[in-house]
């Protein structure tokens, strides 16, 4: 549950994108005995999805990739065109590193592989609900594997970004929080939030998980 801005208790609503109906009616039993989370509506396509949303506004969208007629890539990049802050997670079959990049390329928030548990599945859209990037670590590995069998040494850093952009850069991909940022540099959240909006803009990146791929292809730190 969350608040909504009357301070009232509400689920964050979800809408699934997935042709396959085993799966959705498998995440209907997820969540329906969850208060804490609303599945407002399904669609079978990115098509479908569209019309939805056209007289519907929900907290996530949670959708596949390989869907007939529209897939879930030229959805996501549909939906954030129509609306930029709308809040998508990926949940796919496919853990090849050129189907996450694309999702994450389009807009998307978070990308989990159908194999996750229930748990993480929570965990991951009340983080994104929550404005952060979430994708399991399962798919962190495929992307560092994809880069560790190309031959190229490590990437040079095309942007200019300052020290402080650096070690906020390198706490956002360590999955702190924002407070926990501020915290740890002791500087104001608003000042946190000053510096992700100049990492959006110099690195071109679209959102959160945008930034963290930005760092994970240029291996710009080591110990992620």
């Amino acid at each position: 549950m969350h608040l909504d801005h009357t301070g009232i208790m509400k689920e964050i609503s979800i809408l699934l994108v997935e042709d396959h109906k085993m799966v959705r009616e498998g995440l209907r039993l997820i969540f329906q005995d969850d208060s804490e989370f609303l599945i407002v509506g399904e669609a079978s396509n990115g098509i479908e999805g569209l019309k939805f949303l056209e007289n519907n506004q929900v907290d996530i969208i949670l959708t596949d990739i390989n869907m007939p007629q529209m897939d879930g890539v030229e959805f996501v990049k549909e939906v954030k065109n129509r609306n930029p802050a709308q809040a998508i997670i990926a949940l796919s079959m496919l853990g090849e590193s050129q189907h996450i990049k694309k999702m994450l390329a389009a807009g998307a928030s978070g990308y989990l592989l159908k194999n996750c548990g229930s748990n993480e599945l929570k965990k991951a859209i009340r983080m994104v609900h929550d404005g952060q990037s979430y994708y399991s670590s399962e798919v962190t590995e495929i992307i560092m594997e994809n880069l560790t069998k190309s031959k190229k040494s490590k990437i040079a850093l095309e942007v200019p970004l300052s020290n402080r952009e650096k070690e906020v850069l390198h706490l956002i991909v360590k999955e702190y929080s924002n407070q926990e940022i501020a915290d740890t540099l002791f500087i104001s959240p608003r000042t946190v939030d000053a510096h992700k909006r100049n990492l959006l803009d110099k690195t071109g990146s679209k959102n959160i998980a945008g930034l963290v791929l930005f760092a994970i292809e240029r291996r710009l730190f080591d110990d992620v």
